[in-house]
């Protein structure tokens, strides 16, 4: 690497001495030229960039991703202009590529961590696993979409915290977006006592399903005995609605089916021990 390091500053001398010898003969008819080029170029690279912007909204591409690409393409054409004047000056392009390429390797070690979230974040808006305003979970977190970046993504919890995951770990990760769709279903279990018949309890259940207004009845709700267990039989709602009405139809659900089973004095049961007296002597069931 040391000797790298010393090859490359003798060089960088070189091309400055090289450099110093050019601007010494340059008359006033290559420095009008050199000038007029280099402005030429310039108008090429502002025409070049706004169609590349104006494809970019037409093809409505994410703005960050968009941001990022105008920048690499900035920084590509900029390059090709230097290229274009030093060659016009007959300035050997070797030495510059030098310098250049040790100084990309020592950048590159220096942020490879924000160069893999980078790629990730890349990735994230190439593919569209989500947008803004999209309620996602992955691995243990659970949010709305705040803001996609190149390097991190945020997302607001129902707490309204703020937390920021690097990209790089959420290109790895399994999402699931509970927003792309436009509906979504409710999934409930209550438990009633064996004495209630299953068709009065399913009866109940159902007056409420359809009394509620963020219901949907296609698909049809679907209310049916799932399972005998030891001291209750389990009845499963699954009721569609609006994405957006997700939450307030789950726990409207949840309060009013309680009270619709007061109201036909069907018991909730739980688990519980009977105690029975018999002959004097104490017997559980």
């Amino acid at each position: 690497m040391l000797t790298n390091l010393t090859a490359t500053t003798e060089e960088t001398q070189e091309t400055l001495s090289t450099l110093a010898k050019i601007a010494k003969g340059l008359d006033l008819q290559q420095i009008i030229t050199t000038v007029v080029l280099f402005a030429a170029c310039m108008l090429v690279m502002k025409v070049v960039l706004r169609i590349v912007d104006r494809t970019f909204l037409r093809l409505e591409v994410e703005k960050s991703l968009r941001v990022f690409l105008h920048a690499a393409l900035r920084v590509v054409l900029w390059l090709i202009t230097v290229c274009v004047v030093l060659g016009y000056l007959e300035i050997p392009m070797t030495s510059l590529v030098a310098v250049l390429s040790v100084m990309g390797l020592a950048v590159t070690l220096a942020i490879q961590g924000t160069l893999s979230n980078l790629a990730g974040g890349i990735q994230v808006l190439t593919a569209k696993p989500f947008k803004a305003d999209d309620y996602i979970e992955l691995s243990s977190i659970g949010g709305v979409v705040v803001e996609v970046g190149l390097v991190y993504t945020k997302l607001r919890t129902y707490d309204n915290k703020i937390i920021s995951i690097p990209n790089g770990s959420i290109s790895g990760e399994t999402i699931t977006n509970y927003s792309t769709a436009e509906k979504r279903r409710v999934d409930l279990k209550f438990n009633a006592s064996y004495d209630n018949p299953p068709e009065q309890v399913i009866g109940a259940i159902r007056e409420v399903v359809s009394a509620h207004p963020k219901a949907l009845f296609s698909p049809e709700p679907f209310i049916r005995v799932s399972a005998y267990q030891d001291s209750s039989v389990e009845y499963t709602v699954r009721v569609w609605c609006a994405t957006e009405d997700y939450w307030d139809l789950y726990y409207d659900l949840l309060e009013q089916v309680k009270t619709a089973f007061d109201q036909h004095k069907i018991e909730m049961t739980y688990n519980h021990l009977n105690v029975h007296l018999m002959n004097g002597k104490e017997s559980a069931s």
